[in-house]
């Protein structure tokens, strides 16, 4: 018995779908999604990482190929020359270790800024300047920041939330 990961293709919008059908039939599954805050509140919240497909732990030579390709909302594994693809146990793991990063990061933005809070900017052409926080705007991960470039003049700047870092001061 080998059990090894395996991409599998889902018809388009069907990876939650497909998802809970492998596992009512005892298939592990590894669905990555990222938490995301979108601009309307009724959107989704949770995005695919890889859209249409996701990953399947399975033993080829105990579950037959054929009835991972016909489950419903399933398009088959993804396979080279006939012949699925397994996918190393290291890029599943480090996968999962880098989307848990990104969604605890994206659930503690909301708190991790607020306003007068001073900022360092990381990216982009205001790179290396200091600044304001003064508010998270509507869009996916964006803030407003008051960067004094002329005369101490604070100019509002919008950008990505991940550009910026809080400044410790002492």
């Amino acid at each position: 018995m080998t059990l090894s990961w395996y991409a599998m293709r889902s018809k388009p919008n069907k990876e939650d779908f497909l998802a809970g059908q492998l596992q009512a039939h005892g298939v592990e599954v590894y669905y990555p999604v990222l938490r995301v805050n979108p601009v309307n509140r009724r959107a989704r919240k949770l995005r695919p990482y890889f859209p249409n497909y996701l990953f399947v732990h399975v033993d080829l030579e105990a579950v037959n190929v054929s009835d991972l390709r016909w489950m419903p909302g399933a398009s088959g594994l993804v396979s080279f020359d006939g012949e699925p693809a397994s996918v190393p146990d290291l890029l599943i793991a480090a996968l999962r270790k880098q989307i848990d990063l990104h969604n605890e990061t994206v659930r503690d933005q909301g708190r991790n800024f607020r306003r007068g809070d001073i900022v360092l900017i990381q990216e982009g052409p205001f790179a290396g300047y200091e600044a304001v926080f003064d508010t998270h705007i509507s869009g996916e991960e964006r803030v407003r920041v008051l960067l004094s470039l002329l005369q101490n003049r604070q100019m509002p700047v919008e950008i990505a939330s991940r550009q910026i870092r809080r400044v410790k001061r002492a």
